[in-house]
């Protein structure tokens, strides 16, 4: 049975290049197409795509051999001991919806009123089949109390039936492990209201699945996720078969988790909301385990310090997270739910540091996160944007600057992970790097592959001041230029001076080509903030939801405000940017000044 349906992915890997004003946005304006970065990618990717082709073609025809379910039915479990709190805020409506027979996901829908059932239906989108089969629907239908426990039991049979056998997307790892932790943190309560038969059959449908966490593919990326998961269904499954799941999930978990937190409690992937989805399953399998009187092994405990570290510096003071490297902003409610058991989680509003590559400073109304860091590498890139020195600020409340807002579920729009889709200086109309597509990317994954760069940061602190300077080499190799931003924030004014220079590399001097190319520095800006070009077209004025002011200034030669894009909950909605433009020489040094101030305050244009 297909779970896609008629749906093909075949081209939902293939970036959105060359897509003008609107990066990724077909039928937008066309005035800065985004060229191919010219890599070529296929001597260095040759022994990924020979080792993926091998292995997955093997696991495709072991685990798709008549008799290999029998070998996940060992230790059949009778009985559910804990119940795990998922601390993730559910959908009322979404379980209302599900229980009139309507599934909405991923800005899709579809009509399958009982007795009938999504499974053997076409899926609108690949989206929509990802989260109809990793059971996103089912934390809200468990809201909706006895009839949505017997809803989602029902569901869940009925999905055991069409999918007992393994198949490779709808028991994709990632895919799974959503499935077993939703299923799990639901299953007593779903078994409370089921006949013997029924739970018996739920039980062992739940342990098949875990067990097949434990066993390749999966790789190195999202395997600490996936080791989460196996072992809260572990807590869940009563009896031996549940001791020997969580058992074995559990010795392997703080090697994963090492490899996937880093020391300041950074996500590998550089992306601060797949670092909180991470914490938040952490949580529910500390829960799990203290239900059942056991302690979590010291490595895990660690790893929800780091993060919950991590954390308070990656919270702007709208209560969503910072938006970089395929990372979106969440929703406030669910930044909350993972802050909850942190003591320290006030003090996040005046945090200022560094962490995941992330560097944050702030006054007490500008709230300014750079991106400081290099993309992830290998399959840690399948989410990663080739967007240096990306800025995002908040003023008071309000997220004024931002980027583009792509998240992997927004696939179709690949062409956003580029460097116009965040607020950075784009250089020469083109990308140094770029997201795998075609054949390569349907087997790799959407990674990102390009030339790597170099970014260093210095920070000094004065009084009343913060002074900030990055650079990376990006532009080293066909320009022979290195970009640098500074960032000088006076947090007496709450205003933000800054310059973007552009100054010949010493090591690539032979490289160069080109006299001049030209540049653009975008300023991606919220939905919903009003921007107005004033008569001395060198000053924008700013308006955030809350209405405050604010007044952008440059020195730019050419600025504009243009139509932008911003992707919401896997969903595109119109936004403007601020782009200012220019031409550089790649022998000489180039400087773009701009400031931004409170609008009222005293101060002229950047001169």
């Amino acid at each position: 049975m297909n779970p896609l349906g008629p749906f093909s992915d075949r081209n939902a890997a293939t970036p959105n290049v060359g897509e003008g004003a609107i990066p990724g946005l077909r039928g937008a304006p066309v005035r800065t197409p985004v060229r191919s970065s010219g890599v070529n990618t296929g001597p260095a990717l040759w022994p990924a795509i020979a080792g993926r082709l091998l292995t997955r073609q093997l696991w495709i025809e072991l685990y798709g051999l008549p008799g290999y379910g029998t070998t996940l039915g060992f230790g059949k479990a009778a009985a559910f001991a804990a119940t795990p709190r998922d601390f993730r805020p559910a959908d009322l409506n979404m379980g209302k919806a599900v229980l009139g027979g309507r599934f909405p996901l991923a800005g899709s829908h579809m009509e399958a009123e009982a007795p009938a059932d999504p499974w053997n239906r076409p899926s609108p989108s690949k989206a929509f089949a990802v989260d109809l089969h990793a059971f996103a629907w089912m934390p809200g239908l468990m809201m909706q109390g006895d009839r949505g426990a017997r809803e989602a039991l029902r569901l869940t049979l009925a999905w055991a039936e069409a999918f007992s056998r393994w198949s490779p997307f709808a028991w994709e790892p990632q895919i799974l492990a959503r499935r077993v932790f939703n299923l799990a943190c639901a299953a007593k309560k779903m078994g409370a209201v089921a006949s013997e038969t029924d739970r018996l059959r739920l039980a062992d449908t739940l342990g098949r699945q875990a067990r097949q966490l434990l066993r390749p593919p999966g790789g190195l990326a999202g395997k600490a996720e996936r080791l989460v998961a196996a072992a809260v269904a572990g807590c869940v499954l009563a009896g031996k078969p549940g001791a020997s799941l969580r058992k074995t999930a559990l010795n392997r978990l703080p090697g994963a988790l090492r490899v996937t937190v880093a020391g300041d409690g950074g996500h590998a992937s550089r992306s601060p909301e797949a670092g909180m989805e991470l914490l938040l399953d952490l949580l529910t399998l500390d829960d799990a385990l203290s239900q059942l009187s056991e302690t979590a092994a010291e490595g895990i405990g660690g790893a929800i310090m780091r993060l919950t570290t991590a954390l308070r510096l990656q919270v702007l003071p709208d209560g969503r997270l910072a938006g970089f490297q395929g990372g979106g902003p969440s929703t406030p409610a669910r930044v909350a739910a993972a802050r909850a058991h942190d003591e320290h989680a006030d003090a996040a509003a005046g945090a200022a540091g560094t962490v995941g590559g992330l560097n944050r400073i702030r006054s007490p109304l500008l709230t300014i996160v750079t991106d400081a860091g290099s993309p992830g590498r290998g399959a840690w890139s399948e989410a990663a944007c080739a967007q240096p020195l990306a800025l995002e600020i908040t003023c008071g409340k309000d997220r004024i600057v931002t980027g583009c807002g792509w998240t992997p579920r927004a696939a179709d729009r690949q062409g956003l992970r580029l460097t116009p889709g965040h607020s950075t200086l784009t250089l020469g109309e083109q990308s140094f790097a770029e997201p795998l597509g075609g054949w390569k990317g349907e087997l790799l994954g959407p990674r990102l592959f390009g030339r790597p760069y170099h970014v260093t940061s210095e920070r000094r602190d004065g009084d009343g001041a913060v002074w900030l300077e990055v650079e990376h080499d990006a532009w080293a190799q066909p320009f022979g230029l290195m970009h640098q931003r500074r960032l000088y924030l006076d947090q007496r004014l709450d205003e933000l001076r800054a310059e973007e220079r552009l100054h010949p590399s010493s090591h690539h001097r032979d490289v160069v080509r080109v006299i001049a190319a030209p540049y653009a520095v975008r300023f991606h800006l919220e939905p919903g903030v009003q921007a107005s070009l004033a008569r001395d077209r060198r000053s924008i004025l700013l308006r955030g939801h809350s209405g405050r002011g604010w007044w952008f200034r440059t020195d730019g030669p050419d600025v504009a405000i243009e139509p932008s894009v911003h992707v919401d909950e896997g969903l595109t909605r119109r936004s403007l940017q601020v782009v200012v433009r220019g031409s550089a020489r790649t022998d000489a040094e180039t400087k773009i000044r701009w400031k931004l101030s409170p609008a009222g305050a005293a101060g002229d244009p950047v001169t």
